[in-house]
């Protein structure tokens, strides 16, 4: 799933590209079951229900699995699954969010909690750092939706606060409150995004080192490994030097 991080996501983690898939096909699909549940399975009117199939179909996630998805949150029998945040520090006093969606929370809170103090970091207590970051939405799209100029007027239009275009695609912010309204009004001139979702976005980096940032960067991998872990946000400050050789490694 999408966190606001510069390690985008899986791009260094490790293993067979298709057990990264089917995770992320199990986190997406899970994201479904738990919107349908709480909101009805109607996607017409169930906003959080429609974002998470929309950016189901964006990753490729076949139309039985959404069915399923759905059908299981309607059958009585499913899983009670738990929203849940975990916030604390990584190495070099880097702020870390966890979302997670868990039908055990001890058993969560115990993986959380190893995977912090395995890795340098030290788990928090709730609001002990998300008052670094801002809750807002964040809307991205493909290049081949338009270019810079284009995609600038529609958000404009859509009543969005930001947008960042580079060649890798479009990111578009907006009010946490309005991202369903934006999302839509972006999708009729621009068609489907890529993602929808709310993001923790921090207000200010914490610079790390080399050493830090190698570290920093296990400990979410393991979080993102979690299948409980559904979203990692974190304000890491990497010099771009120390990421591209990182990066190679």
């Amino acid at each position: 799933m999408a966190g606001h991080s510069k390690f985008k996501n899986i791009m260094y983690r490790k293993g067979a590209q298709d057990a990264k898939r089917s995770k992320l096909f199990s986190k997406l699909s899970k994201e479904i079951t738990v919107a349908a549940k709480f909101g009805g399975p109607d996607p017409d009117a169930n906003a959080r229900l429609r974002l998470a199939i929309q950016n189901a179909k964006a990753q490729s996630v076949p139309k039985d699995n959404i069915e399923r998805a759905i059908q299981k949150s309607q059958s009585g029998d499913d899983a009670n699954y738990d929203e849940i945040r975990y916030e604390g520090y990584g190495p070099g006093g880097v702020a870390v969010i966890v979302e997670a969606l868990t039908d055990n929370r001890n058993r969560t809170a115990s993986s959380v909690r190893s995977t912090f103090s395995k890795n340098g970091g030290t788990l928090g207590e709730t609001g002990s750092v998300s008052f670094m970051f801002d809750r807002i939405g964040e809307i991205v799209y493909k290049p081949e939706a338009g270019d810079a100029d284009t995609v600038l007027e529609a958000a404009i239009e859509a009543g969005a606060d930001d947008v960042q275009s580079e060649e890798d695609g479009h990111t578009i912010t907006c009010a946490f409150e309005s991202l369903g309204e934006v999302s839509s009004a972006l999708a009729q001139a621009l068609g489907d995004a890529e993602s929808v979702n709310p993001i923790w976005k921090p207000q200010n980096e914490t610079p790390v080192d080399e050493e830090k940032a190698a570290s920093l960067m296990k400990l979410i991998g393991v979080l993102e490994d979690d299948d409980d872990v559904q979203n990692v946000y974190s304000n890491e400050g990497i010099d771009e030097a120390v990421m591209a050789k990182l990066s190679a490694e």
